[in-house]
């Protein structure tokens, strides 16, 4: 089966978990030098998410290599790949309903979503709604941001005027979190019925991204996470992200509907997600396995590289990959 991985970036691990699982992987990018794209079995340049030419350029790389699953590896593009998922068929877009994609990209309405649905998330609110005896320290976060981009750490109201007024972004402002941090990588069918929850540590992470963690079986962490992604509407791949305060409420920050920046530990604790989204894609039903995978597997990054060339074609070619 062909599968076409939009955005793939640094996503090396995506790539070779697809090859592995016994897919042919198409990678593609706005950005020639993406070290992903080098990773796949194919690969092709496509214009930037808010050119309008995007969509239909996927659409004609999904015809001409007859991809049957398509897998968006980056934030800004789920609510325009969920919306315009009609052109792409009938390959499977790997996103839940444009809905619950728009409401997730907005950090501020996805925690309005959590309080009406009884899932507990840290007191967030939005600038000019934000009372003067808040609890500080308090974060102002870009509405739309992923990554740790446009994430500032207010410890007073003077801290907190000054952020909203330097960032650019559309934000809002969020008790911060006394706990610990927790990431669950969930995996939910077409039906939104959750199959596998797995929680990892945060051990270390830089720019927003897992740079050290370790799958526990937490069973309440793994309820949790499939209760939220259920309740939320995921289809395919979520990472959960949530605290254990003091008082033993676990908070949810954020769900991204994306393969988690930690895939690397799902995926060698046996969470078979690559699998699972190939056999999606080929009509099946698998059945949940809440709980099936080895605790206590670490991940600990490096940093790697490709180096590429002119190629016959003159396009760029690899000459070293380790």
């Amino acid at each position: 089966m062909v599968v076409l991985l939009t955005s793939v970036g640094q996503r090396v691990d995506i790539a070779r978990a697809f090859r592995a699982a016994g897919a042919t992987t198409l990678g593609v990018d706005a950005d020639p030098l993406a070290p992903a794209l080098y990773h796949c079995d194919r690969h092709a340049i496509v214009p930037r998410i808010a050119d309008p030419e995007y969509v239909p350029a996927l659409a004609a790389l999904r015809a001409e290599h007859d991809a049957r699953l398509v897998v968006p590896l980056n934030d800004l593009d789920f609510p325009v790949l969920a919306r315009e998922r009609g052109h792409l068929a009938p390959a499977l877009v790997l996103l839940p309903d444009p809905d619950v994609s728009a409401r997730m990209s907005d950090k501020l309405e996805a925690h309005r979503f959590f309080v009406a649905n009884g899932i507990p998330s840290p007191r967030s609110w939005a600038p000019e709604e934000t009372p003067r005896d808040v609890r500080y320290p308090v974060l102002v976060k870009a509405r739309e941001g992923f990554g740790s981009r446009n994430i500032f750490r207010a410890a007073d109201r003077a801290q907190l005027d000054f952020f909203l007024d330097y960032t650019d972004a559309a934000s809002f402002v969020q008790e911060a979190c006394l706990g610990e941090e927790f990431s669950i990588d969930v995996f939910c069918d077409l039906e939104g019925r959750c199959l596998n929850a797995i929680p990892r540590t945060m051990l270390l992470s830089k720019g927003g991204e897992s740079i050290k963690g370790v799958s526990i079986r937490d069973r309440e962490l793994i309820e949790h996470g499939a209760r939220v992604a259920e309740t939320v509407g995921i289809k395919g791949p979520a990472n959960v992200q949530c605290f254990r305060e003091p008082d033993g409420s676990l908070p949810i920050t954020d769900v991204n509907t994306r393969f988690g920046g930690g895939f690397p530990v799902p995926l060698a604790a046996g969470g078979r997600y690559p699998e699972l989204a190939l056999a999606l894609a080929r009509g099946e039903r698998p059945e949940p396995r809440l709980g099936d995978f080895t605790e206590g597997v670490v991940m600990t990054r490096y940093f790697s590289e490709v180096c590429l060339g002119p190629g016959e074609d003159g396009a760029l070619a690899v000459v070293h990959r380790p």
